[in-house]
């Protein structure tokens, strides 16, 4: 036969609960022995009866066990505090983090002239300070860049007429030579006179 699963409930008759209680006491403490040799555990085991009686089983010391426990349930009432103020903690800075970027954004739109219906004078006159000194800065930061530009082209010329006074000793030209050139051509006379006809009329022209 298969024995039935105990239901667990009280045992109402007390003779049947002492011998019960005997029985599974004696199994509890064999159990709590064995665990302690097969995994080399420190088991301690407290019992006390309805009548008070104590029934006790360690593998060491009652009291060691007793102490180590107490030490550790105090640790860990630190330990849980610990966690607790540092989420706390936590989210008092995520409050005073996410306020702070909500006043920086409104900051931000003043500073693009918008929400200034409730700004005060004095408001008013920090913002402007605030922006007639980020313009400084802006031209300060362009004047820089176009001094650095200026410096550039200046590299680039030198470079340039560098290459143009090798390219002249390549070619064998002296720089004389270049300024006679270009005055002869400035000496010389254009025609620029109109004339409407056929050349042999403009020739005739020109012999009178």
């Amino acid at each position: 036969m298969v024995r039935g699963k105990t239901q667990l409930k009280l045992i109402e008759n007390e003779s049947y609960r002492q011998v019960t209680f005997s029985k599974r006491r004696n199994g509890l403490l064999k159990k709590a022995f064995e665990l302690s040799v097969l995994c080399d555990a420190e088991v301690a085991l407290i019992i006390f009866s309805t009548t008070g009686k104590l029934h006790e089983f360690s593998s060491s010391s009652i009291n060691k066990t007793v102490e180590r426990y107490q030490r550790k349930v105090k640790d860990l009432a630190l330990s849980t505090k610990g966690i607790q103020e540092n989420t706390q903690n936590l989210k008092e800075c995520d409050i005073n983090t996410t306020m702070k970027l909500e006043q920086l954004e409104l900051y931000k739109r003043k500073l693009l002239g918008d929400e200034l219906d409730r700004c005060g004078i004095e408001e008013l006159q920090k913002i402007e300070n605030q922006l007639e000194y980020s313009l400084s800065k802006i031209r300060a930061r362009k004047n820089q860049l176009l001094l650095e530009q200026i410096e550039k082209l200046k590299k680039q010329e030198w470079c340039l007429l560098e290459k143009n006074r090798r390219l002249r000793e390549q070619c064998g030209i002296e720089q004389q030579d270049i300024e006679v050139l270009a005055q002869s051509e400035l000496n010389e006379e254009v025609e620029t006179e109109l004339f409407i006809g056929r050349p042999e009329k403009r020739m005739n022209c020109e012999q009178k």
